[in-house]
This record gives C-alpha cells, structure tokens and sequence, in this order.
C-alpha cells in the first residue's frame, strides 16, 4: 500500500456575548467643599438605583470593567477621583476638588460602575 496523508477535518464555531452589568450610586453633598481638597465619601452614604442605602461596592473586573463618576451630572476626568470597592469602612469614593473649582452643598455625586461578563460558547465537531 502506498503512503496516505491523513488529515482529520474538525468544524469549529464559536460565538462571544458581552453581557454588561452596570451598577449605579447616588449621593448628595452635605456640605460644601472648597478647592484643594480631598474628600472621603464612605459607600454607606450612598443610595442605589432603588433607593435601598448601599452596604458595599463591587469589585471591577480586572481588564473588563471601567467607572464613571458624574458631579452634578457631569462626568469628571479620572484624576479627580479615586474608586475603592468593598464594604462600609473599606469601599469609599475619594474626590480632589482641584484648584479654583468648589462643589456646593446638595451637589449630587453618582458613581456608574460597568462590568463586563464575555460569555463564549465553543463547540467542534468531525466533519465527515
């Protein structure tokens, strides 16, 4: 018998869906804060979507989340804050009030947390 290349032959289909979870907080500012300051706003003082007060804050999902904070409905450039998850004492929101700029008492402060869940389905089979 003379030699054969054998080749097996597999068909392969694959599908990715992005399923976003997105998580919101809101908060109103108690007292004014002048420029230059650092402020500490724990997760407690947070309310979510619901209105329920919050107990902690999610974690981000390393390379498949991202944050927005918004401070009087605008969103803020990311060195003005600092996002920590966890629970009460632990998870916290810190904002810089740079220079020349102030936040006034009642200013409401929201948090947008986005989470991404890729779910892949893979399935092969023999091509005959």
């Amino acid at each position: 018998m003379g030699l054969k290349i054998i080749k097996p032959v597999f068909e392969a289909k694959s599908s990715i869906k992005v399923a976003p979870s997105v998580t919101r907080f809101f908060y109103e500012l108690e007292q004014v804060i002048p420029e230059e300051t650092v402020v500490k706003i724990d997760t407690t003082k947070f309310f979510d979507d619901e209105g329920a007060p919050v107990e902690s804050f999610p974690a981000l999902e390393l390379d498949n989340s991202y944050i927005n904070v918004y401070i009087n409905g605008v969103v803020q450039m990311a060195d003005n804050f600092a996002y920590t998850a966890g629970e009460n004492g632990v998870g916290n929101l810190l904002i810089t009030v740079p220079e020349g700029s102030n936040i006034a008492k009642g200013t409401p402060i929201i948090i947008e947390v986005i989470n991404f869940d890729p779910i892949i389905n893979t399935s092969s089979s023999e091509k005959e």
